[in-house]
């Protein structure tokens, strides 16, 4: 478990999000708490997510006198991309093509707005002048 591609459970992964908005600042124990409101997570749980993402490499700590501070071991985006790339291989069968059609195929949830398919198109007309 020493992978910072390993697995992230729902919590954990909630823990990811209010570590990453914590910023370089960190966040303690108390802190996950306090972000995960109203839901009630205890010190304890707390404390055992925390104990978990270092166990598998997403968060390490640093003491502040008496309490630790938290802190990712690599920037968000780099873990999104490593998150997407993984799923992309798993159940695309490694196609980004694949995976963008089935994000962009007909369907409520995938609808765009004008604005985000004039950006896609950008990176596309990026990716064509570049050769890629």
């Amino acid at each position: 478990m020493n992978d910072p591609d390993t697995y992230l459970s729902p919590r954990e992964q909630q823990i990811m999000e209010a570590i990453y908005r914590a910023g370089d600042a960190g966040i303690t124990a108390t802190g996950i708490q306090e972000a995960l409101l109203p839901e009630q997570v205890g010190n304890s749980a707390a404390r055992t997510f925390l104990r978990i993402l270092e166990e598998k490499k997403h968060v390490y700590h640093v003491a502040d006198g008496t309490r630790f501070v938290y802190l990712p071991t690599r920037p968000a985006l780099e873990a999104a991309q490593s998150a997407l790339s993984r799923v992309v291989r798993t159940f695309f069968a490694d196609s980004p093509l694949r995976a963008a059609l089935t994000l962009l195929s007909p369907g409520e949830a995938n609808q765009l707005t004008p604005a985000e398919l004039d950006a896609l198109q950008a990176v596309i007309d990026a990716a064509r002048q570049e050769g890629r």
